[in-house]
């Protein structure tokens, strides 16, 4: 239950502040800013905190499920998990928000990729280091 939790806080945290550094890189708000106007940054995440938590709650908890699968084959080490946990994610998440569109390429399914990675990846990290995993050892394969 530690796993879904820890899953449930960071990804939607981590996840819509990469999703926000995305969509401004891609409207090319980073081209005509100065860092003075960073702090605006920072508001609109803190004011869009909540649809984070409110759109990205599920497919955290997905992201999470993948993991807890994974961690009951003992011959996927944590560091292989978390790749694994992190690839599924990048996958989902590039398919989920680039477009099909002109304006597509491999930049944007890249950055959306990471979106969906980054987050992923640190969850998966957390959990194999502070949530306790005695009993997933314990079942059998």
């Amino acid at each position: 239950m530690k796993r879904y939790l820890v899953f449930a806080l960071v990804g939607p945290f981590v996840g819509g502040f990469l999703l926000l550094l995305t969509t401004t890189y891609q409207s090319g708000y980073w081209t005509q800013t100065s860092l003075g106007e960073v702090g605006k940054l920072f508001a609109v995440f803190f004011k869009t905190l909540q649809y984070s938590y409110l759109f990205g709650f599920l497919p955290a908890l997905m992201i999470g499920a993948v993991d807890d699968i994974l961690i009951h084959i003992r011959r996927i080490g944590p560091g292989l998990r978390m790749l694994l946990v992190g690839l599924f994610a990048f996958v989902l998440a590039s398919l989920t928000y680039s477009s099909r569109g002109p304006d597509s390429g491999a930049v944007q399914f890249i950055l959306y990729g990471l979106v969906g990675f980054v987050p992923a990846a640190i969850s998966s990290w957390l959990v194999h280091r502070y949530v306790e995993e005695s009993q997933a050892a314990a079942a059998p394969t």
